[in-house]
C-alpha cells in the first residue's frame, strides 16, 4: 500500500497528509477550497523547514515530502488509484456520511476508508457504505507530525484483516496504534472531555480562575498544558460537539456540557480559532493571556 487520499486540508488532514508523505507514500490531498490547499502545503512547509532547522530531517527528505503530495479540488480525480482514504474533513455526521458515500461510488470494492473523527460512531459511518467491513477509523492527535498515538477504531463489521493492516501501516508513520471498539468518544475523548468540561464547571462555579485551575493541572498532574488552554486549541465548538455525542449516545446527565462552554460557543469564542476563548490569543501563544471575560 503506498498510494493513500486524504480528505480534508484542515489542520488534521494537512498534518495526516505531512506524515504519511514523509513516510514515503504517495498522498492526494483533497479539499473543495483551493485556498486551503495552498494554505495546507504552506503549513506543511513550514513544519518541514522548522525540523530541517533543527537536524531532524534531512533537505532530501523535506523535498521528497513536499514531492510526494498532490493536491486536487475534485475527489473522483484524487481518489484514482488509491488504496486507502483517510477522511478529515469537519466533525459533522451528515458531512462525514455524504463523503463516504461518494468515496464507495468512486473507488474500488478493496480500497479501505478510514476517518480521522474524533467521537463520530465508526460503525455508523461504515453502514453508510457498501463496505462496512473495510471502513475504519483513524484518529490522530493534533499537532499530528508530532504527536505518537493513533486510535484504531474498529466498527462493528470492520474485519480483523483490515484492522490489522492500518495498526501495521501506522507503526510504519512512526506512530504507536491503539486499538479500540466503537463506542462514543472512543477513549481518548471519553476520558478528556469529561475532563475538560469539569474545569468549566469549576470556572463557572467561581471554584478558581482560568489560571488557577490549569495551574494545579499542570504542576499538580504532570499535564502539559491546563485543561482550559487545551480545550482553547482543540476549540470550543469542537470540544461542545464531542460532548453531547456522549450526551446522546450514553443518555447520561455526567457528560451534559457545562452551561458556560454552550454559551461561549454561542457567543463565537472558540478558542485558538477565533482568537479568544479563555484566554486571549491576539498576542500568540508565548504571550498568552486570560480573557478580559474570566479576569477577577
Amino acid at each position: 500500500m503506498k498510494k493513500i487520499a486524504v480528505i480534508g486540508a484542515g489542520t488534521m488532514g494537512n498534518g495526516i497528509a505531512h506524515v504519511f508523505a514523509q513516510s514515503g507514500f504517495t498522498v492526494s490531498l483533497i479539499d473543495i477550497s483551493q485556498n486551503s490547499l495552498d494554505k495546507a502545503i504552506a503549513t506543511i512547509t513550514k513544519n518541514l523547514d522548522r525540523l530541517l532547522a533543527k537536524d531532524r530531517i534531512t533537505e532530501e527528505v523535506r523535498n521528497n515530502t513536499l514531492t510526494n503530495i498532490t493536491t486536487y479540488t475534485e475527489m473522483a480525480e484524487g481518489v484514482k488509484n488509491v488504496e486507502l482514504v483517510v477522511e478529515a474533513a469537519t466533525e459533522n455526521i451528515d458531512l462525514k456520511l455524504k463523503i463516504f458515500k461518494q468515496l464507495d461510488e468512486l473507488t474500488a470494492e478493496n480500497v479501505i476508508l478510514a476517518s480521522n473523527t474524533s467521537s463520530i460512531s465508526i460503525t455508523q459511518i461504515g453502514a453508510a457504505t457498501n463496505r462496512p467491513e473495510k471502513v475504519i477509523g483513524m484518529h490522530f492527535m493534533n499537532p499530528v507530525p508530532i504527536m505518537k498515538l493513533v486510535e484504531i477504531i474498529r466498527g462493528y463489521a470492520t474485519t480483523d484483516e483490515v484492522t490489522q493492516t492500518i495498526m501495521e501501516m501506522s507503526k510504519t508513520l512512526g506512530k504507536t496504534p491503539v486499538e479500540v471498539n466503537d463506542y462514543p468518544g472512543f477513549i481518548a475523548n471519553r476520558i478528556l472531555m469529561p475532563m475538560i468540561n469539569e474545569a468549566i464547571y469549576s470556572l463557572y462555579e467561581s471554584v478558581a480562575g482560568v489560571e488557577e485551575i490549569d495551574t494545579v493541572m499542570k504542576l499538580g498532574m504532570a499535564h502539559p498544558m491546563g485543561p482550559l488552554q487545551l480545550a482553547d486549541f482543540i476549540g470550543l465548538d469542537v470540544c461542545l460537539s464531542i460532548l453531547k455525542v456522549l450526551h446522546d449516545g450514553f443518555g447520561n446527565p455526567k457528560y451534559a456540557p457545562c452551561p458556560l462552554l454552550v454559551n461561549m460557543v454561542t457567543a463565537g469564542k472558540l478558542g485558538v480559532k477565533s482568537r479568544e476563548g479563555f484566554y486571549s490569543w491576539g498576542h500568540g501563544t508565548k504571550d498568552l493571556i486570560v480573557s478580559d471575560n474570566f479576569k477577577k
